[in-house]
């Protein structure tokens, strides 16, 4: 993972915690854990538990015990992390003793076989993980068998290891991300809320409603994006966690995953090389300033084959998917918003006559997407200074750009010419976290050197998120994005 934007700059330019940690040792130094146990338990689950809490001493990680992981009135501090082994009565479960919904991670531990199997369809797998997530009220399912445990989160990933215990390098690996960065979608009250300034009977909206149709046409044998798991199909075990679910989702309808979106066209003035600027100032200062000052004008500090750019920020913005549509048969009156981001702050921009009866709501993935697109601005800006003859920035500021995401993998042999990928070795975090959103923007400019390095004109990048999906991002249409990975011949 490259370091070439400081997590100060990453805080004012996407509105993240500035201490949020990137790396799995950083994470397991924030952790904190502490053990709720059940009356109905077993021996393999204690077992597992035991080895669990070990592995985390082994990593650093502060085992907490219950007095010091409560409040005074017995609610779990905000950021401790609850591990929750066995079969728990409603009173019992942890859910109840949450100040809020957003500050703890529950995982539930369960001495059965994971709800699915090597021939369950993503829709089957999906409604099942879903299911026994909302019905335990946790973030998080593990499951333990004499030959295997195996990891479930809320945004349908599944990762298995062999053996009933846990190693100390798994759980580093694979389990401290998804523990150390939580599932918020993005809540109404975190944006400015602009009803009805979508208007997608615009003509300059008709080539992006087309594609947007042709895109979804062309997905619409691929099985990765026809889930969709309603939270009314859900069984829950009171009214009370069925309306806890909905405000945990911000009302939203359900889970559904894999997102399109356009980029709409935006110039970004050419980068300054730092040497040639004029601006005098320390190496601490390029590593942990927010932004630079010159002549009346702010930068952001960027590492680029070891050369510091100074970016000047532009807005952006993007027509994306709302939050539960069904990607593949886009209704585009409803189902489709706009997203801007200015100086971290995030703007939602729903359609004109919308239905009372239509919620709209941005997509889990908000913060990622608009990564995305300032991280394309900055790759205009700097291939303007270094690289003029490439086209990247010419067709941005004309076309703008398409972002495509699903929880699944292109085969390298479908890659279009001049897109590059990154992230394979990043934590395997989840969609919707802050971290997510700064391994979008930090794994463009490993993208783009790449590309400086072997000399051949960039186009896009492809974002693979470990335990995820992938985004794929660049000049490419979403009809022609579409057309390449599922193999569909224009």
């Amino acid at each position: 993972m490259s370091n070439s934007i400081s997590l100060a700059s990453l805080g004012h330019l996407l509105g993240i915690d500035p201490t949020t940690p990137l790396t799995t040792a950083d994470m397991c130094a924030r952790l904190s854990i502490t053990l709720l146990s059940a009356e109905n338990s077993s021996p393999r689950l204690e077992c597992f538990t035991s080895e669990l809490l070990n592995a985390c001493k082994v990593l650093g990680i502060r085992i907490l015990s219950e007095q010091e992981a409560c409040r005074s009135d017995g609610t779990f501090k905000p950021g401790v992390v609850v591990i929750s082994p066995g079969v728990f009565s409603d009173e019992q479960l942890a859910i109840n003793r949450l100040s809020t919904l957003y500050n703890n991670v529950i995982v539930g531990i369960h001495d059965e076989s994971p709800p699915l199997t090597e021939a369950s369809s993503p829709q089957d797998k999906l409604d099942r993980i879903v299911g026994k997530l909302a019905w335990d009220m946790v973030h998080l399912s593990i499951y333990v068998t004499e030959e295997s445990w195996t990891i479930c989160t809320m945004n349908g990933g599944v990762v298995s290891f062999e053996g009933p215990c846990p190693l100390p390098s798994d759980v580093r690996k694979t389990l401290v991300p998804k523990l150390s960065a939580q599932v918020v979608p993005p809540k109404s009250s975190d944006l400015d809320h602009k009803p009805g300034a979508l208007k997608a009977g615009l003509t300059d909206m008709q080539e992006i409603v087309k594609d947007f149709a042709v895109c979804g046409q062309r997905w619409s044998s691929n099985r990765y994006l026809l889930t969709h798991t309603s939270r009314e199909t859900l069984q829950y075990r009171s009214p009370l966690y069925r309306k806890i679910v909905a405000r945990y989702l911000d009302q939203r309808s359900g889970m559904s995953y894999g997102f399109f979106a356009r980029q709409q066209p935006v110039s970004a003035p050419p980068a300054l090389l730092l040497k040639e600027s004029g601006c005098m100032v320390s190496e601490s200062e390029l590593k942990n300033a927010p932004l630079l000052s010159l002549e009346n004008k702010h930068y952001v500090p960027v590492l680029v084959m070891d050369e510091w750019f100074l970016i000047e920020p532009v807005p952006v913005k993007v027509i994306t998917t709302r939050s539960g549509c069904r990607k593949t048969s886009l209704n585009p009156d409803i189902d489709l918003v706009a997203l801007s981001l200015d100086k971290g702050s995030i703007t939602l921009m729903t359609p004109q006559g919308l239905p009372n009866t239509t919620i709209s709501r941005p997509s889990f993935d908000t913060l990622t997407i608009l990564s995305h697109a300032l991280g394309n601005t900055f790759i205009s800006s700097i291939l303007q200074k270094i690289r003029p003859s490439w086209q990247f920035p010419e067709a941005l500021a004309k076309k703008g750009a398409s972002m495509t995401h699903w929880h699944g993998y292109p085969e390298k042999s479908v890659i279009p010419e001049g897109y590059f990928s990154h992230g394979s070795s990043n934590p395997p975090v989840s969609c919707s976290t802050p971290q997510s959103a700064a391994y979008s923007l930090l794994g463009k400019i490993e993208a783009l050197e790449q590309a400086l390095r072997k000399n051949r004109n960039y186009q896009g990048d492809i974002h693979i998120e470990p335990n995820h999906g992938t985004n794929i991002v660049g000049l490419c249409s979403l009809a022609e994005t579409a057309a390449f990975i599922n193999g569909v011949h224009p």
